[in-house]
């Protein structure tokens, strides 16, 4: 049985939500307080957009969110924990060790599955960054989330919030592996926001600080920012695609003159891994209404899913009665 591939929706929903805004609380294991998204810089273009950069002085210049990093330098050779993806690890192990509302009993399971996500001779370190990792998203869970990511002010605040909270359980190498990535993006984006809220720019000025804030991201993020509105734009036409039944030879059309044909096949192949998913998901949802749980509906999840889709299915059923409940409210 083919493996649908699922990276196309999950890539295009998450680079959507990246760009849009700062994305919050996702949900991370049950119980845990909510993992926190990517997104990004700002500075000069803050500055330019007349926000309050500077941290308070109980904060500290150092350990403000929105102060300008050290790079971190070591002398010896680059730790081989420490890497990029790091925090994509942690998340799939948390994953992995599945619900756990007992923070006690979740580092149980990570002790046990923690040597099948690194080197014998990281293991050990990596369970204790992996426990304070739950400790993080436990304490994560008690902050507020901004009821309007469209205030400035507020997302400003809770940012900062969020960074005391990180700097409470990682050191600053291990804050830079697991997330300077997306603080850059982070700053980016409420920098964005600020020059877009900010009424005493005239359309001159607002241009130049957008500019500006662009000029700040480095050269690594500026071509994820510009993929990530590419991806945007195709799931965007492919969700048009689906609105309106467009058939195959329409949407290879429309996506060989704007993308070239090679990308125009591989998106093709990547609709029918998604309606072949689908109807999967269809006869599998059946099956458990009609007899409910039971050998016989996971003898039928192990001929329908493989392994690695099958830690997906409730997750993407959950999605569909959310999706259903908020289509019929």
């Amino acid at each position: 049985m083919a493996q649908p591939s699922r990276t196309w929706a999950v890539t295009a929903a998450v680079l959507a939500l990246t760009t849009a805004a700062v994305v919050w609380w996702l949900g991370g294991p049950a119980g845990l307080g909510a993992g926190d998204t990517h997104p990004s810089p700002a500075g000069a273009a803050t500055a330019s957009a007349g926000a309050e950069t500077q941290p308070s002085p109980e904060q500290g210049a150092d350990q403000s969110f929105f102060a300008r990093r050290r790079a971190i330098t070591t002398d010896g050779p680059a730790d081989p924990l420490l890497v990029h993806g790091l925090r994509d690890i942690l998340e799939a192990l948390l994953m992995e060790a599945g619900d756990a509302s007992d923070p006690a009993a979740l580092k149980q399971r990570l002790a046990a599955l923690v040597n099948q996500h690194f080197p014998a001779a990281l293991a050990t370190r990596a369970l204790a960054l992996a426990e304070r990792y739950v400790d993080y998203r436990v304490a994560l869970g008690s902050l507020r989330a901004p009821q309007d990511l469209t205030d400035p002010r507020a997302l400003r605040d809770a940012l900062e919030a969020r960074h005391k909270v990180r700097l409470q359980f990682f050191d600053d190498a291990e804050y830079d592996a697991l997330f300077a990535r997306e603080a850059e993006l982070d700053r980016y984006t409420l920098a964005r926001l600020e020059i877009a809220r900010n009424p005493q720019l005239s359309p001159e000025q607002r241009a130049q600080a957008l500019q500006a804030a662009d000029n700040e991201l480095s050269t690594e993020r500026r071509a994820e920012r510009s993929a990530a509105t590419a991806h945007m734009a195709a799931a965007a036409q492919t969700a048009a695609f689906n609105a309106s039944n467009a058939d195959e030879r329409t949407r290879y059309g429309a996506r060989s003159a704007q993308y070239g044909p090679a990308a125009a096949q591989a998106m093709a192949q990547l609709d029918r891994d998604e309606q072949h998913w689908n109807q999967r998901l269809d006869q599998y949802s059946q099956a458990r209404a009609q007899q409910g749980e039971g050998p016989g509906l996971q003898q039928l999840r192990q001929q329908l899913f493989s392994p690695e889709e099958q830690q997906r299915i409730d997750a993407a059923l959950a999605l569909r009665q959310l999706n259903a409940g908020t289509s019929g409210s």
